[in-house]
């Protein structure tokens, strides 16, 4: 199972993205996702930039990522 995580552009360097995951800030390589900007929502895995996605679509990810992990430490 591949888990991709999506978050957001908030900086561009080349073919290397800043993108902010709620606070946390990674860079992350955008070779494989024509033309992204800053602000633009893309979804990650180990480390690439998979696919662009919209706000709206992407903050309900977020959200319901925020469920699972508010979900993993109610366990533990």
């Amino acid at each position: 199972m591949c888990l991709a995580i999506p978050g957001k552009v908030v900086e561009l360097r080349g073919l290397i993205a800043i993108v902010d995951y709620g606070g946390v800030r990674r860079e992350v390589r955008v070779d494989f996702v024509p033309d992204v900007k800053i602000g633009d929502y893309v979804i990650v895995h180990t480390g690439f930039a998979i696919e662009k996605m919209d706000e709206k679509a992407a903050k309900r990810s977020i959200e319901a990522w925020d469920e699972v992990l508010e979900g993993i430490s109610d366990e533990q």
